[in-house]
């Protein structure tokens, strides 16, 4: 049998799965929409799964904006060249009929949000991590209960646009496709402790360390160094997110101490693994009950 040809993403795509430590995993499909071509009939509509086995999904599109987001766990999309970590504390927030796939670790308690393109004025026109607030997530905590009055899910609706905004704490890391750099692409997607200097990528390949730079930044708009230390930053995320020790993250992100990494981690996102961490693991307060449904008079 003939072998798939390469994707323009292939390479986006297999670090997409590495990050969350993706086995072998079950794909699901879902269909392809443009933005719109689908009339729904509500502003918001949140569900929640549980997701029971290393999941693929496959590359779709929503006629809907979407929120993705985590109660627990980490996950990761791609859109185009772009991977995105979904964790407690940072969304994902896509356009509708912005096509992307992903990756899902069994464990993980997923939730997303459809939002109508026609009643809202969205926070970003291109795919964007969103900052799920204490105040945020009671909201969409409170948007999955069935039996809320009309003007108790119209409120609640409107305080849930209301708080959408970037977050500051947004890791997307674009993965290069460009066949020079693929070796090293290859290489820290196996192992992201990978010592492998620059200097040493370019003896292997037989280039100027000049030359892979350029490269690197040409396909990134990063240089290689900054492009390692993003990509060991959003591994990080996902092995934070799932509860190991900071000590225990260094190590497989390859730091030689925890504070070698805290202060890597800093330079990348502005902030220690532990604050980092904290700022995703807030607690919510505890979900009203829904007010009851007006009778019918």
């Amino acid at each position: 049998m003939p072998s798939r040809a390469a994707g323009p993403h292939d390479a986006a795509s297999r670090w997409s799965a590495a990050v969350v430590g993706a086995r072998p995993a079950r794909r699901r499909v879902l269909p392809r929409h443009e933005a719109g071509d689908v009339e729904v009939p509500y502003t918001i509509l949140a569900g929640r799964e549980v997701i029971e086995t290393d999941t693929y999904w496959a590359e779709h599109s929503h006629p809907t904006h979407e929120l993705l987001w985590n109660e627990h766990g980490a996950s990761t999309a791609r859109v185009g060249a772009r991977v995105h970590t979904i964790s407690p504390g940072v969304g994902l927030w896509v356009p509708a009929g912005v096509p992307h796939s992903g990756f899902t670790p069994a464990g993980v308690r997923h939730l997303a949000a459809q939002f109508s393109i026609i009643r809202m004025r969205p926070p970003a026109h291109e795919a964007v991590a969103v900052e799920i607030t204490p105040l945020l997530q009671l909201l969409l905590e409170r948007s999955l209960a069935d039996g809320l009055a009309p003007r108790s899910r119209e409120l609640t609706d409107a305080m849930i646009l209301d708080l959408l905004a970037p977050s500051p704490r947004e890791l997307p890391l674009t993965v290069p496709d460009h066949p020079l750099l693929a070796p090293v692409v290859e290489a820290l997607t196996a192992d992201p402790a990978d010592p492998t200097t620059l200097e040493e990528w370019a003896r292997r390949l037989g280039v100027s360390s000049r030359t892979l730079t350029r490269a690197f930044e040409a396909s990134t708009g990063r240089g290689f160094r900054a492009w390692a230390a993003t990509a060991r930053a959003q591994r990080a995320v996902a092995l934070l997110a799932a509860g190991l020790r900071i000590e225990d993250v260094a190590a497989q992100v390859g730091y030689s101490s925890a504070s070698a990494f805290t202060a890597a981690f800093r330079r990348v996102t502005g902030m220690t693994p532990s604050i980092y961490r904290g700022a995703g693991l807030a607690p919510a307060p505890a979900v009203p009950p829904p007010a009851p449904a007006a009778s019918a008079p």
